[in-house]
Formats: structure tokens, C-alpha cells, sequence
């Protein structure tokens, strides 16, 4: 089993501190080289792999961490996701009903991750709780 964190923002961080203390290996990627924030992902341990958005989402499990209006973006980085589990740690704070289709904001996530499975999860906890 692969696991991938996408967003390495302060939620994104908590989850691999997470993973970094059961010493469980872990991708993290954003949208910008990783080289700019490997020095982060050393801090947090060895086993936390900084890597290009387009191999992370290679991982059978992918905890999606980046702000609610980017899932789009990182969901186009696959054709399909069939056979990945998503979990799904964003927050549709401020985004409205109607923006919505009037759906709960997770199918919404889901809809763009054609094939994959989604979970919610971690997202009613702040990221100092998390970590």
C-alpha cells in the first residue's frame, strides 16, 4: 500500500508528522517543485518523500490536502482514478450552496475524481489538533 499527501500547507504537514511517528513512508507533493519544500519534509522525518505532483498521484491512497477550490487541478493529473482512495481533507468554507449544485461539498470533490473511491476525513480538525 503507497500513500500520498497532495498539500503540503499546515494540514498537509500535520497528516505527514502523522505519518512520520508510526514511520510509515509517505509521498507529499504540491504544484511547485519539490526541491522548494524538501527542507520541510527533511524536518519532519526520513520517511516523509517529497515528490512531483505526477507521481504522488500514482499512490493507492491519496490524502487530498489543498484548498477546497484547487481539487480540480490535481484531480486533471489523472484520467481516471479507479481503483485510488481519495480522502478528502478540504474544507468548502465559503463556497455556497450554489456553487455547489446544492451537493454536499464531498460528492462535489467526488464528482471530479471519475473512477475513485472518496472518503471525508480530518477536516473538522485544526492542523496544531491534527499534528
Amino acid at each position: 500500500m503507497s500513500y500520498a499527501i497532495i498539500g503540503f500547507g499546515k494540514i498537509g504537514q500535520a497528516l505527514a508528522k502523522a505519518f512520520a511517528r508510526s514511520g510509515i513512508e509517505v509521498c507529499v507533493a504540491t504544484t511547485r517543485d519539490p526541491e522548494s519544500f524538501a527542507s520541510a519534509a527533511a524536518a519532519i522525518g526520513p520517511t516523509i518523500v517529497p515528490t512531483k505532483l505526477a507521481e504522488a498521484v500514482e499512490a493507492d491512497i491519496v490524502f487530498l490536502a489543498v484548498r477546497f477550490e484547487s481539487h480540480q487541478d490535481v484531480a486533471k493529473a489523472l484520467p481516471s482514478w479507479h481503483g485510488k482512495t481519495i480522502v478528502d481533507v478540504t474544507n468548502a468554507y465559503g463556497v455556497s450552496p450554489e456553487e455547489l449544485g446544492g451537493q454536499a461539498s464531498s460528492r462535489f470533490v467526488a464528482q471530479a475524481f471519475a473512477g475513485g473511491r472518496l472518503v471525508k476525513g480530518f477536516n473538522h480538525l485544526a492542523a496544531a489538533v491534527l499534528a
